[in-house]
């Protein structure tokens, strides 16, 4: 084993490279500490030194001692887990020469290996959208709520924002600013329960301040669903205390989740009071840009204390949904219910109890909470709340959240031998997809996934295109669920029917935001955060939504051969919304060809033509090439259907025989713009727009990923330039494979040249800015289809890790971004394991990174489950039914259950 050792003092770090362990080291170096350098940039300067050794791990030979880690140092007046910077930094574990000596170095380090590939661990006290963006990435929940991973002893402010989420409560509330009405609905915050703290010898209860707290850590534990946080406290008053607390959601009764509270009293023996509450005034206040706007939801209703049980029922303001939120609280070093007391406030309901404690001794409190909402289907009352918690305890709810999480991690885990930063974040980000969304697999929830999960309330909890970028993975794995929120699409084509209506088209016409009803969400305007103006915003044109649904819909059914499905539900969502773009084309007779005008592509950045007062394009290459494959669909997925089926699904949608009878002429005829190098303008005119100085904008302003807003501050337009956002021409690339694409274009009439994707992806490349993070995702597909694997991965890279780190500069804190999370699951899979669901078989053709040793995971595809084990030569394949895939070019056929190995050219 390679290792390095360190002793990190606090002025300087020595460092030691041991090319066989137990042997000399070859290579020492000292590297002095910057006092005007960060922590960070200091142990950057260690990765430089080691650049070109190749080492397996690290020992720290004078780590602190602390309860949580054994990888703390002091350095400079100040404490850091080095063990976790430089995991993050190297991708190696870090050992404690402790547990070296505690284990042996080969036990150590295994043990430490597998901590780290299932545990998302933070270190101190961070302010601000630092911390917010952690509380994001610590949630807690399990579809039907979300809560925010907030130290349990806060309440919302400028550090700290303890919000509580179900899905599909929605409140819409009026702001009048400007002289005019702006409507507002928001996935509500709904009352704190989580909230609670201590004090001592009846004193003032304890707050969060970063005097009183010395330090803290927490740790998610993939595997089981449970928070863990470790405070280490001293107060003014001299009093010394150790917190440790849990935090964890029913994953399967999932109105229920429990918190265990234990105080230990390190220097003093006295009085211990514990305060519980449930906080029914909290507002919508994660977002700080939406302050300007009404953001009370919430109304209580009622209040009622019984021994040592609470509860606290309200309403939303405008959408009148119900809820009623119970709280219980125990203690086995209080048995007497008698002790516990309850105090009603305002708007909220204080629990508290008192004992005496001795130094040294841990005293235990479980606080256990029941949620219910009037927008589920089971909805329960008082007396049913008070039945759950009768029937809760924090040992039920971790023992069923790790069933839970056991059988889930048993079907969706996604191995990487070789590369523990992305084993951690791969499942990290499935952890979160089902955070997002498992409770409505049930189908007692009318809901989807919004953009920003269970998480925050950035974007206020709408559903947007990124369902296209996130039901794929549940498709795979849990098609059931991926069937429900297909439902929630079809609950809503009356609604997008009326948009439709609205605007003088036929068909459904799906809102670019969606909430609880469907009608359209997006505003007239938007707050530009440079300039603090108000600008206007024509993202309602992003009309591919539509295209997008009908691709989950497709792909659902492609993937699980769901008859039913397509018969009653299926076929009416797609000619709906091809109905939606037939009266949308329009015929050009100068060009014998199809135009769509009006519309945006998922670029975002240009919303109309410069010097124009209409707004939209025309003719985005997106949106024509995904008209043409809906309508190809429909003809085909007709003549697999029964007559009378697709008769009734014709009918419910008004698509009637004349309606039919343009599909294949305007698939065939839609208007696109290539130039003769095959590049594909991104709409009708691109070509003509000047390009942007990149460059310049670099030196100025450093980070340019919003470039709309720089732009828009200096008076200008991003409209007037060839710059882009996010893919937007090359997207169908990253929904199809290159013959797909490319058959449709020419079936449209147009020829393309050879080597056309690479002229595209280069040009395109070159004025995208990246502001969204899914760009980063379709365009790691598009250089590996080019053979661009160092680009591929730099742009996976970034977007497996991009908020985890934060990239987008504060965006995290407002809740995580689960489309491009499900995105990176779905290209680990697709594109580095290279097995593509697109086609009537299960296609392999692996493209591993080079460092990863071996990648396993397993598909449901057809009905047939899969288990893929790949690393660079061979591909192990195992069905536990008869079937047929593709490697490589070759077919294979499978026998149930016996393992197919075959070796391919990497």
């Amino acid at each position: 084993m390679k290792l390095i050792r360190l002793r990190i003092e606090n002025d300087a770090m020595d460092i030691a490279y041991h090319p066989v362990s137990g042997q000399e080291a070859t290579v020492h170096y000292l590297i002095a500490y910057n006092p005007d350098q960060s922590i960070g940039e200091n142990l950057e300067n260690i990765k430089v030194r080691l650049a070109g050794l190749k080492f397996d791990a690290a020992i720290l030979e004078n780590g602190l001692s602390y309860p949580f880690s054994d990888t703390i140092v002091g350095v400079n007046y100040d404490r850091i887990d080095v063990g976790l910077a430089l995991t993050n930094l190297l991708n190696i574990p870090v050992v404690s020469q402790a547990a070296v000596e505690q284990l042996g170095l080969a036990a150590a380090v295994k043990a430490k290996s597998a901590y780290l590939k299932w545990h998302l661990d933070y270190y101190g006290q961070y302010h601000g959208v630092r911390n917010n963006g952690q509380e994001a990435m610590l949630t807690i929940g399990n579809g039907y709520f979300g809560l925010r991973g907030a130290f349990l002893e806060s309440h919302a402010d400028k550090d700290n924002y303890p919000g509580t989420y179900v899905a599909g409560v929605f409140d819409q509330e009026t702001t009048t600013i400007n002289d005019h009405q702006v409507t507002n609905e928001d996935l509500v915050n709904l009352p704190n329960a989580q909230f609670i703290t201590f004090g001592i010898d009846h004193q003032t209860p304890f707050r969060l301040n970063e005097h009183d707290l010395q330090d803290v850590y927490r740790s998610l534990d993939l595997k089981t669903g449970i928070l863990t946080t470790t405070k280490l406290i001293h107060l003014a008053s001299g009093h010394q205390l150790k917190i440790h607390s849990q935090k964890v959601a029913n994953m399967q009764d999932w109105h229920r989740y429990s918190i265990r509270y234990q105080v230990t009293p390190l220097n003093f023996a006295g009085s211990l009071q514990i305060y519980s509450e449930i906080d029914g005034s909290v507002v919508n206040s994660n977002v700080s840009r939406y302050n300007v706007f009404d953001q009370h939801h919430l109304q209580t209703m009622g209040i009622e204390t019984a021994a040592n049980t609470v509860f606290l029922s309200g309403q939303t303001k405008s959408s009148h949904i119900n809820y009623t939120i119970g709280a219980q609280l125990t203690s086995p070093d209080v048995p007497a219910i008698k002790n516990f007391h309850s105090t009603q406030q305002s708007q909220g309901v204080q629990q508290t109890v008192s004992l005496a404690v001795e130094a040294g001794k841990t005293y235990t409190f479980d606080k256990d909470v029941v949620i219910t909402t009037s927008n589920v289907a089971d909805d329960a009352q008082l007396t049913q709340v008070q039945a759950e918690l009768d029937q809760s305890s924090f040992d039920k709810t971790a023992s069923a959240s790790k069933d839970y999480w056991d059988a889930t991690w048993r079907t969706t885990d996604i191995k990487v031998r070789g590369d523990i930063t992305s084993q951690r974040l791969l499942r990290v980000n499935i952890y979160h997809s089902f955070v997002s969304a498992a409770a409505i697999e049930s189908g007692q929830l009318d809901a989807s996934v919004g953009a920003r999960g269970l998480h925050g309330e950035a974007y206020r909890g709408h559903v947007f295109w990124d369902e296209m970028f996130i039901l794929p993975f549940y498709t795979l794995h849990r098609p059931e669920l991926a069937k429900q929120l297909l439902y929630y699409r079809y609950r809503r084509l009356p609604a997008a029917r009326k948009n439709a209506q609205a605007e003088g088209y036929r068909g459904a016409m799906f809102p670019w935001q969606s909430a609880s009803k469907g009608d359209e969400q997006s505003q007239f305007t938007h707050l530009n955060p440079i300039t603090k103006t108000w600008d206007p915003d024509n993202s309602r044109l992003q009309r591919h939504v539509s295209l997008d649904i009908a691709y989950n819909v497709w792909f659902y059914y492609h993937v699980t051969q769901d008859r039913d499905f397509l018969n009653r539900y299926g076929m009416e969502l797609l000619l709906s919304i091809a109905a939606f773009w037939i009266s949308k084309a329009t015929y050009n007779e100068e060009t014998g060809r199809y135009d769509i005008s009006g519309v945006m592509g998922p670029d975002e950045f240009h919303e109309n033509y410069p010097n124009s007062t209409k707004p939209g394009l025309k003719n985005n290459a997106y949106t024509n090439i995904m008209v043409a494959w809906l309508f190809d669909i429909i003809t085909k997925f007709k003549a697999q259907m029964p007559q009378s089926a697709f008769q009734q699904a014709a009918e419910a949608a008004s698509f009637d025989t004349a309606t039919s009878q343009k599909l294949t002429d305007i698939s065939h005829h839609l208007a696109l713009e290539i130039n003769r190098r095959g590049v594909i303008a991104q709409f009708e005119g691109y070509f003509n727009l000047p390009k942007l100085d990149f460059q310049a904008y670099h030196q100025k302003y450093g980070d340019i990923a919003r470039m709309d807003r720089i732009l828009k501050a200096e008076d200008k337009t991003p409209d007037a330039y060839q710059v882009a956002k996010q893919a937007d021409a090359l997207m169908a690339f990253y929904n199809f494979d290159v013959p797909t694409v490319q058959g449709l274009i020419e079936q449209m009439g147009y020829q393309l040249p050879k080597e056309y994707l690479t002229h595209n992806i280069q040009y395109y490349l070159a004025r995208t800015t990246h502001g969204s993070t899914l760009s980063r995702i379709v365009y790691a597909v598009l250089n590996q289809l080019d053979d661009n694997d160092d680009d591929a991965w730099k742009l996976f890279s970034e977007a497996l890790a991009s908020d985890y780190y934060d990239i987008q500069g504060g965006t995290t804190a407002e809740g995580i971004h689960l489309g491009v999370m499900c995105a990176t699951l779905n290209l680990t899979t697709r594109n580095f394991g290279g097995v593509s669901p697109l086609g009537e078989h299960l296609q392999v053709n692996p493209q591993l990174p080079d460092h990863w040793q071996t990648l396993k995971f397993k598909h449901l595809f057809r009905g047939i489950h899969y288990v893929f084990v790949i690393d660079h030569q061979r591909v192990t394949v195992t069905a536990n039914q008869p079937s047929t895939i593709i490697i490589g070019k070759q077919s294979y056929q499978l026998q149930a259950k016996k393992p197919l190995s075959v070796t391919y050219a990497s």
